[in-house]
């Protein structure tokens, strides 16, 4: 299994290294680590083998030393160099080739710690990618292996696909697994008591379902959160430092395409851990395990 990891010579790049690292420990993956280069930056005249030279040849092979050295010995990786008018194309690109089960990149550099502000990258991957997506969240350094899995479940189409991948993946190296339904109450309706416990009992539905894809003993649990927002309804959960959270794409996206949807929005404003986005009708999860 391979992680595709977006690479870049600064703080995005070192926290899409380090979450990277923290789930391939936990699923055994390798990482391809990418850095992208404009396809129409100049090159300088060729070596006496032939090969045409990059003017930042030495800023790459800075950037490989620097990338690999963010991996422990543990972990599997390999550097890459690709030219591409569009880094998330380029990402997308390779994920394809290599049969990634991942693609992981950090958040946008203005964001608050550990807080997100989805960038011009992480957009377009949110919007196109076919393959899962992982955002690190700014300052994220983490390397141990991830401690719990979270899955957030809905009922409305497109949480399906996040249900399959984060049953196999807390399955294939017995991660403990969380599934949180989270409740918007709207303080002018009369009708928020029933909408919480319409919220356990499709939870508990779920978690009874998942036993039986589980293997014997694992944990797994259910919770449902609310607030007057669904920023405080996560807000209300607790989380561990080496939380991974699953969400689904947006029923509006296309057939096993990802498209961010606006309740996954704000979930992702306000979230202090990780987080997976899994495309629609996601077909390779048995194969393929996280993403």
């Amino acid at each position: 299994m391979r992680y595709v990891v977006g690479y870049q010579a600064d703080q995005r790049g070192a926290d899409a290294v380090a979450l990277a690292v923290a789930i391939a420990r936990a699923q055994g993956a390798s990482l391809d680590l990418m850095l992208v280069i404009g396809e129409d930056a100049p090159y300088v005249a060729a070596n006496p083998d032939g090969k045409r030279v990059h003017p930042e040849e030495q800023q790459t092979l800075t950037a490989q030393r620097e990338a690999l050295a963010l991996v422990p010995s543990d972990v599997e990786a390999t550097f890459h160099v690709r030219h591409g008018h569009s880094f998330a194309a380029t990402l997308i690109e390779a994920g394809v080739e290599f049969e990634a089960a991942l693609i992981v990149v950090g958040a946008a550099s203005n964001g608050l710690f550990k807080r997100y502000t989805v960038g011009s990258v992480a957009n377009a991957l949110l919007h196109a990618s076919p393959i899962p997506v992982a955002l690190a969240p700014r300052g994220y350094h983490r390397m141990d292996p991830i401690e719990r899995i979270t899955a957030f479940i809905g009922r409305r189409e497109g949480s399906e696909a996040a249900v399959d991948v984060a049953l196999v993946a807390a399955g294939r190296r017995n991660v403990p697994l969380r599934f949180v339904s989270l409740v918007e109450l709207d303080a002018r309706a009369d009708d928020f008591g029933e909408n919480i416990n319409a919220a356990h009992r499709h939870a508990n539905t779920v978690l009874t379902e998942a036993a039986h894809r589980l293997p014997p003993g694992h944990e797994a649990s259910v919770e449902v959160a609310h607030g007057r927002t669904f920023e405080e309804a996560v807000d209300s959960l607790d989380w561990l430092d080496g939380e991974l959270v699953l969400v689904g794409s947006s029923r509006l996206a296309q057939k096993n395409q990802l498209f961010l949807g606006s309740t996954a929005n704000k979930v992702l404003r306000s979230l202090p851990v990780p987080m997976v986005v899994v495309p629609r009708d996601y077909e390779r999860a048995e194969s393929h395990p996280l993403g």
